[in-house]
């Protein structure tokens, strides 16, 4: 497997991860700011553990290597889970679908204009289909007097594609140390406002899986992938968490999706799919020419 597939394959397999996210905060019935405390504490502990394991007498140096921009990576990662978790509890799980969809072209229109970056045809034709796609999805479940949850839901978008440029661009600094300061930087920030001792035993228990299967696993397999495939590629691929995150709930809670979100749904795993064939082949050709 070349390197760009396995880019494909870590962010495909993280955006499996983020889409429990729905999963979890059904789940566990706590304030936002205790949950996002708690799910960062776990996340960050269990990236510093995999950096220990993997870089054993490197790992100081490896984390101190992270620079300026694995800060700045890390500080839109941080901004984008408070976001993103308020998001949800002040708007509809649809209007924060349908935003987030637009991350491909917001990734690609900031690498434009910051990077002089221009992405190949496929992947913003991709994109397009995808962003139709999660339209149908939520049909005409958008709800009016939702402007905060929007604004936010929109901020978590333009941060996310910040940090997706940073980690394609900087080849040279280790990402997975800006992860974890990213997850340990958001219990430090929200601890003011959370109530971290008054949580029940049963609630500790998930929100630890909380933290490392759908945060902690998620960012590992962002950060690695992301510096494999292009910034836009990866913003299209993570737009499968909207089919994903309904799935989720259809599956556990019983929930079962409408036609609308089942059409949706297949419109933006086949826009990710045709991608993938398709970016696959040319890279294919390339190593045969």
């Amino acid at each position: 497997m070349n390197r760009h597939a396995q880019g494909i394959l870590l962010i495909t397999l993280s955006a499996v991860a983020f889409s429990s996210a729905g999963f979890f905060t059904r789940l566990i019935h706590l304030d936002v700011w205790t949950m996002l405390f708690w799910r960062g504490f776990f996340a960050g502990l269990m990236i510093l553990c995999v950096i220990l394991l993997q870089e054993r007498g490197n790992s100081w140096r490896v984390i101190r290597g992270i620079g300026r921009s694995g800060v700045v990576a890390a500080l839109c990662s941080t901004a984008a889970t408070i976001l993103y978790i308020n998001a949800f509890r002040r708007t509809s799980v649809a209007d924060v679908a349908v935003i987030f969809a637009a991350a491909p072209f917001v990734t690609a229109g900031l690498g434009w204009l910051c990077l002089g970056l221009r992405e190949a045809w496929s992947t913003l034709a991709a994109s397009l289909v995808a962003l139709l796609g999660v339209g149908i999805m939520v049909g005409g479940a958008i709800s009016d007097g939702h402007l905060l949850g929007d604004v936010l839901a929109f901020g978590m978008t333009v941060c996310m594609a910040i940090m997706m440029l940073i980690i394609r661009e900087q080849h040279a600094t280790p990402m997975l140390p800006a992860a974890c300061l990213s997850a340990l930087l958001c219990p430090l920030l929200v601890w003011p406002l959370a109530s971290p001792t008054e949580v029940a035993a049963g609630d500790l228990l998930d929100l630890l899986l909380f933290g490392t299967t759908q945060f902690g696993l998620g960012l590992v397999l962002l950060t690695i992938g992301g510096q494999m495939i292009a910034a836009t590629e990866n913003a299209l691929i993570n737009t499968l968490e909207a089919p994903l995150a309904i799935a989720w709930v259809w599956i556990t809670f019983g929930e079962t999706p409408s036609v609308t979100s089942f059409a949706g749904g297949i419109v933006v795993m086949a826009a990710v799919a045709a991608h993938v064939w398709y970016s696959n082949r040319v890279q294919l050709d390339s190593a045969v020419a």
